[in-house]
């Protein structure tokens, strides 16, 4: 029932997406999308946060003047594709930097303020930014708007994450126990604590300790596109040095780091011309292989590629498990809405991925589907989402707000009330007195003393009980009660006053 028009701002590496996104609901709910491609320079990938968010602001306004729309003010949805702390749905801070960011004072800050700043210094537009999403949660909303049953985002790319639909009773950390949330796993940094490190390889080791940020985000760093060639260039060259490659030859381009590509892992796993790529591969980084060469540096790959594959499926396993579990059903249908580079052109990993996780899910029926628009469309559906719900609340609110009392009213009411008990209790003003105060001539409360045997009526509506109570004091203090319920018939109740 969402309809429309929407900016949406995609951030999750090298390059930059612009969206805007027109959603129309006429019985037929209908997308449309516009979207341009920007490249984020190097230097402002490891610069200053400050420059990073103008560059964003200037691609920003280039796309609206582009497109003539620099006069509206439209709604956006941010993608920020990096590890955040959420308090609410517009406020996201930046836990660490990723996929080779590092750009200064953004860590520990909110970055939907810090684009604000620079949208407002520049002056020459306005935007609403409602909503910021982390890619998968991009993705998975993607991937909902043509399957409703997609409740899980995936991503393996440059990086990788996962988000899925969490029961809000399992949320300690959001009040709230109806419904469910999606939860931002960030599961990059599964095995930071040591739970990997009896299948973490030497290799893996070697990256962590030449990577940016060293201890951290270890899965990441185990399938990842940003990693995967580089892991299969430090097998090569510890194949070589001990003559097991290439005749025992290393090149100064084997050695260097980012060298081999993790795109060439992709193409040496084709089909067809797998071979002829690795050999093409090889001699550009100045080696002369033989066939058994290529042979082997193609295993390499299929070996690497298929690690990555089936550890991705063992944790969404666990992921979907969990679903499972939260919906109590003997046979989940659920749908995995995925993106990234490596899911999407590497000739094998897809089917790997599905293979492993319907092997260890043998009772569950698992839909994969690719998100084809990305994460900008999710989160431009995140922020239709967030509109409709914000005008039925603000609707909710117009007819509740005569509820709604100040803490002045409520002084007010008590000093009322204060008023209205004086004239109760006055000889003079009783009469006309609305709280009537009537004397009760009940004149002690029990002070522990008391014993002995009492009757007791109690008529109080259709019932009325009859009770012994026999009340003792000293070593055996307690008191011990016998009644009875009898029922008042409705003639009585409507008879007379002698009858009842």
């Amino acid at each position: 029932t969402e309809d429309g028009d929407f900016l949406a701002l995609d951030l999750g590496g090298t390059n930059f997406r612009v969206l805007r996104v027109k959603v129309s609901d006429n019985g037929l709910q209908k997308v449309e999308m516009e979207n341009q491609i920007y490249a984020i320079p190097e230097e402002l990938m490891r610069g200053s946060g400050v420059q990073l968010f103008d560059h964003i602001a200037e691609c920003l306004a280039n796309f609206m003047e582009k497109l003539k729309i620099k006069d509206k003010k439209l709604p956006l949805g941010f993608t920020f594709s990096f590890p955040c702390h959420q308090t609410k749905l517009d406020e996201s801070i930046l836990v660490t930097w990723t996929k080779g960011f590092k750009c200064s004072s953004v860590e520990g800050k909110d970055v939907v303020s810090m684009l604000r700043k620079s949208i407002k210094k520049r002056g020459d537009f306005d935007i609403d930014i409602v909503a910021v999403v982390n890619d998968t949660v991009g993705t998975m909303m993607t991937c909902g708007y043509d399957d409703h049953n997609c409740e899980v985002g995936l991503i393996v790319g440059t990086g990788t994450n996962a988000c899925y639909m969490e029961e809000m009773r399992h949320i300690d950390l959001v009040e709230g126990d109806e419904g469910r949330m999606c939860i931002n796993m960030e599961w990059g940094a599964f095995g930071d604590d040591g739970v990997l490190n009896d299948i973490r390889t030497e290799f893996d080791r070697e990256i962590d300790m030449g990577s940016l940020n060293p201890g951290k985000q270890l899965f990441e760093k185990m399938i990842s596109g940003m990693y995967m060639g580089e892991l299969v260039r430090l097998i090569l060259v510890k194949m070589a040095k001990e003559g097991l490659l290439f005749g025992g030859r290393l090149t100064p381009d084997l050695l260097t780091t980012g060298h081999f590509e993790t795109r060439y892992v992709s193409a040496i796993e084709k089909e067809k011309e797998g071979l002829q790529k690795a050999h093409e591969i090889l001699t550009k980084l100045g080696l002369e292989p033989c066939h058994e060469d290529c042979v082997a540096v193609h295993r390499i790959c299929q070996i690497v590629s298929t690690r990555s594959a089936n550890l991705c499926g063992a944790t969404l396993a666990a992921v979907l498990r969990r679903i499972k579990e939260n919906k109590g059903v003997d046979r989940l249908r659920s749908t995995v809405g995925v993106d990234g580079s490596v899911y999407k052109k590497h000739p094998h990993f897809a089917r790997r991925l599905h293979k492993t996780v319907r092997k260890l899910l043998p009772d569950c029926e698992i839909r994969f589907v690719r998100s084809e628009d990305g994460s900008g469309k999710g989160a431009a559906m995140v922020t239709a989402v967030a509109y409709r719900l914000a005008a039925q609340h603000k609707a909710r609110q117009k007819i509740l707000e005569a509820l709604k009392l100040s803490h002045e009213q409520l002084l007010e009411v008590k000093q009322r009330m204060r008023t209205e008990m004086e004239k109760g209790l006055g000889k003079e003003t009783h009469a006309e007195a609305t709280v009537k105060m009537l004397p009760t001539y009940v004149c002690s409360t029990p002070d522990g003393t008391e014993k002995g045997d009492f009757l007791a009526l109690d008529l109080g509506g259709t019932n009325f009980r009859v009770l012994l109570v026999r009340v003792r004091n000293g070593m055996r203090r307690g008191v011990e009660m016998h009644n009875k319920i009898y029922s008042i018939p409705v003639e009585i109740m409507q008879g007379t006053g002698e009858e009842v």
